[in-house]
């Protein structure tokens, strides 16, 4: 994505070094983006907060400055990937969009760690991360789902696949990831167990939970209860710990949030963790595998979760909503722990 020298301008929010949110992110005016051949010009109605563009905008831990965004410093200085607005103009390749359709989804085409551009007025992104906006959703609530959608659904495939009749827990299921996880699991037929804080169950409960847990005052993993599938979106448990929870077919599946840098180190983080995860995976049965399964894309994950919406299957949670210019404000309530479902940002 690159901003052209177009005489329009429009309120963005602008880094130029990594650091923390409150000391390197103010509100500029820049110039417009311009649209690529294969781009859609999009006019920002709502963009998301979410654990991926903290790490971007501070830049930890270190080793994902060098998946794509930039060693030193952003690439792009205008951070933010979820978005959710009207298509303003599009490039000459582009089949699907026209001026005036409303549409949601990604401004990154592969998974890859930096500035999205999406807090802004406007944003020009790849035609394949988007998808049109079901007329029954808000800009807000469709804002909510495409990062954490697609990395529930990215993970929850091959050997980790929902299918009916499975049981299935979900390890933070009061966040952006584990809502809709819990949902994902309940519309492919399965028995969903949810664990979080207890300020956070009423909500997960009316998610279609089967079950709840609050974990300060009760350890799952000591009930005697079996499940096929343990999803651990908080990742704080071990396949150690969780091993006498599974059945003997079982998966513990971990996403690798390390909690804003109090998990892990800051040059590493959890990448470590995840790697050697991934080693073990062809030897140990409880590790999951993506055998047999293609990799979703960007694409086919924003049209499975609009038809989702659509049906009324998947239901967008959302704690609070903040100004442009209270970015910083919103990630610093992201790193409290404290959001109950997904935070947005509107211009």
């Amino acid at each position: 994505m690159s901003y052209g020298r177009a005489k329009n301008l429009m309120r963005a929010i602008v880094q130029d070094r990594y650091g923390p949110p409150a000391e390197v992110l103010r509100l500029r005016d820049i110039e417009t983006p311009t649209v690529g051949d294969g781009e859609v010009l999009v006019r920002v109605r709502a963009s998301c907060v979410h654990a991926d563009v903290w790490h971007e905008v501070t830049g930890r831990p270190w080793v994902l400055r060098l998946m794509g965004g930039g060693f030193s410093r952003p690439k792009n200085p205008v951070p933010g990937t979820d978005v959710a607005g009207v298509v303003e103009a599009v490039g000459k390749s582009v089949t699907e969009f026209k001026p005036g359709d409303a549409v949601f989804g990604e401004t990154h085409a592969e998974l890859e760690w930096r500035n999205g551009g999406a807090y802004a007025e406007y944003v020009s992104v790849p035609e394949d991360t988007l998808a049109l906006k079901p007329s029954e959703v808000s800009f807000e609530e469709a804002a909510a789902v495409p990062a954490s959608g697609f990395i529930a659904l990215l993970n929850l495939r091959g050997s980790a696949r929902l299918e009916a009749g499975k049981s299935v827990l979900v390890n933070g299921a009061g966040g952006g990831v584990g809502s809709i996880a819990v949902q994902l699991g309940k519309a492919h037929g399965a028995r969903v167990t949810g664990v979080d804080r207890g300020d956070k169950l009423e909500m997960i409960r009316s998610l279609g939970a089967d079950h709840v847990i609050d974990y300060t005052q009760e350890d799952f993993t000591r009930r005697g209860e079996r499940y096929d599938l343990i999803l651990d979106v908080a990742s704080n448990l071990s396949l150690t710990a969780c091993k006498s929870s599974l059945t003997s077919e079982g998966v513990y599946l971990v996403i690798g949030h390390d909690h804003f840098g109090k998990a892990k180190g800051r040059v590493l983080g959890s990448v470590p963790r995840m790697l050697g995860l991934l080693v073990l995976s062809t030897f140990v049965r409880h590790l999951p595998t993506s055998q047999g399964e293609p990799a979703s894309t960007k694409k086919a994950a924003m049209a499975l979760l609009a038809e989702l919406l659509e049906a009324g299957k998947l239901t967008p949670v959302i704690d609070r909503t903040y100004p442009l210019d209270e970015v910083p404000d919103a990630m610093l309530f992201l790193e409290s722990g404290r959001a109950c479902g997904r935070i947005i940002v509107v211009p």
